[in-house]
């Protein structure tokens, strides 16, 4: 869920695995990758991982990935990196009702908190996760808000434009839960600005809604018909936001 899409240099395989991944395809990015360090073993399963969340589909490949990432882990941040994903793959399946992992994905998140400290490279990440926890397992907004905010602080120092588009969008949502409409459409617009100038096309639809749920007509029904388009054009990816995009019922 982290990145910005370049790497310094422009590395010609980083970039391959960008494209590949803003536009869905998961496991043809996965497959570019050879888990022969915990780096790239890492972030093979974080790929895979990412793919079950967006399509409910290959958690099998994910966790055979997280246990190669698992395995192949030496220092403090890379157990924790990995510890990471764990929670994060518990959550998705929780979230998504495949099974409940609740348990699971608090006690991997836990670990990997011990395991990262604050200013580490992942720690932003890791609260960002922290804050889908509270939000979306533990109904805990305050708690939630908390994490996303020192996710955005951790993600605006590192400068990782992906991340802080989540985060933006996801403290925006709080902000339209507790009426603050002008907060939630700035929150919302920054997200999708920022996902619009990466290329990052698999999140674009989610916060094209987003933002919609903020606005008023007609503005709000233009921005879910551009989400349908993108959504019809990666084949039905996340396949969450189709609940979101049914259109609405017709009346005698």
């Amino acid at each position: 869920m982290s990145g910005n899409g370049t790497t310094a240099g422009d590395d010609p395989l980083q970039t391959a695995v960008w494209r590949l991944r803003s536009r869905a395809c998961w496991a043809d990015a996965a497959a570019l990758l050879v888990p022969a360090s915990p780096a790239a073993a890492l972030q093979r399963a974080a790929l895979l991982v990412e793919r079950c969340l967006y399509t409910e589909q290959g958690w099998e490949e994910a966790e055979d990935a997280l246990r190669t990432a698992e395995a192949l882990a030496h220092s403090d941040d890379e157990r924790g990196a990995a510890a990471c994903e764990r929670g994060y793959l518990a959550y998705a399946a929780t979230l998504l009702t495949v099974r409940d992992r609740a348990d699971e994905a608090r006690a991997a998140l836990g670990r990997a908190a011990a395991l990262i400290p604050p200013g580490s490279p992942g720690r932003a990440l890791l609260d960002f996760r922290r804050g889908l926890l509270a939000e979306n397992l533990a109904r805990s907004p305050q708690a939630a808000r908390a994490a996303y905010r020192r996710a955005h602080a951790g993600a605006t120092a590192q400068s990782d434009a992906l991340l802080m588009s989540f985060t933006w969008r996801h403290l925006a949502g709080l902000a339209l839960r507790d009426g603050e409409l002008a907060e939630a459409r700035h929150g919302f617009t920054e997200s999708l600005r920022i996902r619009e100038e990466l290329g990052y096309l698999v999140g674009t639809a989610p916060a094209l809604v987003s933002l919609a749920d903020a606005e008023v007509e007609p503005e709000a029904s233009r921005l879910r018909e551009e989400a349908r388009r993108l959504f019809r054009l990666l084949g039905g990816v996340p396949t969450w936001l189709s609940r979101r995009l049914a259109p609405p019922a017709a009346t005698a």
